[in-house]
């Protein structure tokens, strides 16, 4: 997820990018560190795994997903993180991770390879620029290795108070939801209604303009939303689960997606 206001710095023509998969301990504890910076200390998360000492995000997760790194090169610094699963790591880890809070069964279920995507952030001066479209564009190149043809994970907003997120929530409802064959639903036990608001009576600006830039580009790239958002108070954070059928993206939305050439 992706929430603070985007800086300068990767506008600098300098800035260069490597991406790989995470390898070593210290890899990975790169990755943990910059979630913490993110998740916790800008975000107020929190969790029971969560290292406050040695200042990283951790969960059980971790040792089952590949995490794919985004370094700046000159500084030698990962400034972006995506933790990303397949079936077969989830049947190692037991479930997805986002299996607490949305029935995937309607995916699983589809005989279709799977992807979940999650734990994405990026360094606050990295936010705006390029830094993205290189990450995205390491996914696709996942994406293609492993012959993904559904991407699905949880995306958040900021907070917990649903008043103040009635309009983009409802606005994600009336024009984004998933259609019937890849509509996972949140979890009965923490189902939280999205459709708050009529469709006529929404501000539509005002809606699109509360949406987390995350969310926002996987719209563009004809991403959908499931049914209901979960409320996540350990991460201060209300999550709703987005889902991207990479069959159904047309020339153009593949193109925004890889990013541009290497």
């Amino acid at each position: 997820m992706i929430t603070a206001d985007p800086a300068k710095m990767d506008a600098k023509p300098q800035t260069t990018f490597s991406i790989k998969l995470a390898e070593t301990q210290g890899e990975l504890e790169a990755a943990q560190r910059l979630r913490y910076n993110v998740f916790v200390e800008e975000l107020g998360g929190g969790g029971t795994m969560v290292d406050h000492a040695a200042r990283l995000e951790i969960d059980r997760f971790d040792p089952y997903f590949d995490h794919l790194l985004l370094t700046d090169s000159a500084r030698g610094e990962v400034v972006g993180v995506y933790r990303i699963m397949r079936r077969d790591q989830a049947e190692a880890a037991g479930q997805f991770y986002s299996a607490d809070e949305y029935d995937l069964s309607i995916l699983l279920n589809s005989n279709r390879n799977v992807l979940e995507l999650g734990r994405s952030c990026l360094h606050p001066a990295y936010r705006g620029g390029m830094a993205m479209f290189h990450l995205w564009n390491g996914l696709a190149h996942y994406i293609a290795d492993h012959d993904i043809e559904i991407l699905f994970g949880v995306a958040s907003f900021h907070g917990t108070d649903i008043s103040k997120l009635s309009e983009a929530l409802s606005l994600l409802h009336h024009r984004h939801l998933a259609p019937e064959d890849l509509r996972v639903r949140a979890q009965p036990a923490a189902f939280q209604r999205m459709d708050l608001i009529a469709e006529d009576q929404l501000d539509t600006r005002a809606a699109m303009l509360a949406v987390p830039a995350l969310i926002k580009a996987y719209l563009r790239l004809g991403g959908f939303v499931g049914e209901g958002a979960y409320i996540d108070h350990a991460f201060n954070t209300t999550d709703v689960c987005l889902i991207l059928d990479t069959a159904r993206m047309n020339a153009r939305q593949a193109k925004l997606y890889q990013g541009p050439a290497a």
